[in-house]
């Protein structure tokens, strides 16, 4: 069973229990950070989109039964009061709790039903390589995004290309994407980056990040940019759960070879965790 997989377990059987996305990932055996990356790989929507998905169709569906007390659904769905839980249910549907008590049907509503995530869908990884990273210096374009709607990073580096002439000091001509901040709801911050040997004169609109040195874990990714969705499902899904790796929280990166923009290749910064050895590792893709 993929780490996706035993998140939908837990929730499916928790679904009337207080839990949140710290919750899930100890139950999975897995940090935050991994949980939310690996479910929004594997799933393609946020740890807790589905959780409160999934809440307001049961609730939906006990409404359309004829169950007599909202607030009661309200607080098994994880609100706090009956306006709440009927701004989030009218969000999700189009309709109030009202009026699918009157209607007495879920027939017409965008129900979240359980998923089943195929345990063939993935892709078969080549073995990674262990190496030890230097700090890193990137100076880059940052936005706010969503697993569920990542439409908008090709738009982002498209902008971010505009401006990649105007940075001073960049050490080579491959960029890289960076993740950090990633929250509950699966929003995260997506940088468009190069890295740079120091900081100085960054051009207005972009930031600096510093990365830590650590240890990485190497992967390759050959295949066609749009196929990058499965590798990264197969590293956050499979191989670290299935070698025993914990995800740091933290950026995780991705690098583009030299040789061409297009054609990426990934270079992820991936594990936080204790190997056999007793030896800390940080892993990130190539």
């Amino acid at each position: 069973m993929n780490l996706t997989s035993k998140a939908l377990w837990v929730i499916e059987r928790n679904l009337n229990r207080p839990l949140g996305l710290g919750e899930i990932a100890e139950a999975c055996g897995v940090s935050r950070t991994h949980l939310a990356h690996a479910f929004g790989r594997g799933a393609g929507l946020s740890v807790m989109q589905y959780l409160r998905g999934r809440r307001l169709s049961a609730a939906a569906e006990a409404l359309a039964a004829g169950a007599p007390d909202i607030l009661d659904l309200a607080l098994d769905a994880g609100y706090g009061s009956h306006e709440a839980f009927s701004r989030a249910f009218r969000a999700q549907f189009g309709a109030t709790p009202e009026m699918v008590r009157r209607h007495a049907s879920t027939e017409d509503l965008p129900m979240i039903k359980p998923l089943k995530i195929s345990e063939g869908e993935s892709v078969e990884l080549a073995p990674p390589r262990f190496v030890s990273g230097a700090p890193m210096l990137f100076v880059g374009l940052s936005e706010r995004h969503a697993f569920g709607a990542p439409e908008g990073i090709p738009a982002q580096w498209r902008t971010f290309m505009a401006a990649y002439g105007d940075i001073p000091d960049k050490i080579s001509s491959a960029p890289d994407g960076i993740s950090t901040d990633m929250d509950d709801n699966g929003n995260f911050d997506y940088l468009c980056a190069v890295e740079v040997s120091k900081f100085s004169k960054t051009p207005k609109g972009l930031i600096e990040l510093r990365v830590p040195a650590q240890h990485y874990a190497v992967f390759r990714h050959d295949g066609h940019v749009s196929k990058i969705g499965a590798t990264y499902s197969a590293i956050w899904n499979q191989w670290l759960p299935g070698h025993n790796r914990l995800a740091a929280d933290g950026a995780s990166l991705e690098r583009h070879r030299e040789t061409s923009i297009r054609a990426p290749a990934l270079r992820r910064r991936y594990l936080d965790s204790v190997d056999g050895g007793g030896r800390r590792l940080i892993s990130r893709t190539i």
